[in-house]
């Protein structure tokens, strides 16, 4: 059994994360992108840390007013299938739970598993993005899963 914890993104793991984002992206952030988000008041970005320290895998989520956006979830391929990406994903639907009226996030149209893994915590198909991807030019999928807070209708 893999053993991990989800904490706060910090310094420490901004090369970590640059390398899993080479590896996982065909248009990746960089060290300064992701070093920006450290000081973002309106983004959270969270770190799958193995025992050792290493970064298994990472999520972002953004925020303004009530609207939260995933901007990625990535896990090392070594390490996926083993709930990394759901365990990073439900913390964010936590929070959206008790902050937000709605996530949203693009996914690409192929990626069936990231797909069925939105699915499987509430997400649907809101629509599309004709080309948002390049290397190789692909449509994304807008998915949203909205939120009711206690006292709403």
């Amino acid at each position: 059994m893999m053993r991990y914890e989800i904490v706060p993104m910090d310094r420490s793991h901004l090369e970590s994360i640059a390398a899993l984002e080479r590896q996982c992206f065909s248009a990746p952030w960089s060290i300064p992108m992701l070093e920006e988000e450290l000081f973002n008041p309106q983004a959270s970005f969270l770190v799958a840390e193995g025992e050792d320290g290493q970064v298994l895998g990472y999520a972002g989520l953004q925020v303004v007013l009530d609207e939260g956006y995933i901007a990625n979830i990535a896990v090392a391929p070594q390490w996926r299938r083993q709930g990394l990406a759901g365990e990073l994903l439900e913390v964010y639907c936590r929070f959206a739970q008790a902050h937000l009226a709605f996530l949203t996030l693009e996914v690409r149209a192929s990626n069936e598993a990231a797909i069925a893994l939105y699915v499987k915590h509430g997400f649907a198909q809101a629509g599309f993005r004709k080309n948002y991807y390049q290397d190789p030019k692909e449509d994304a999928l807008i998915m949203t899963r909205t939120f009711h807070r206690e006292g709403e209708a």
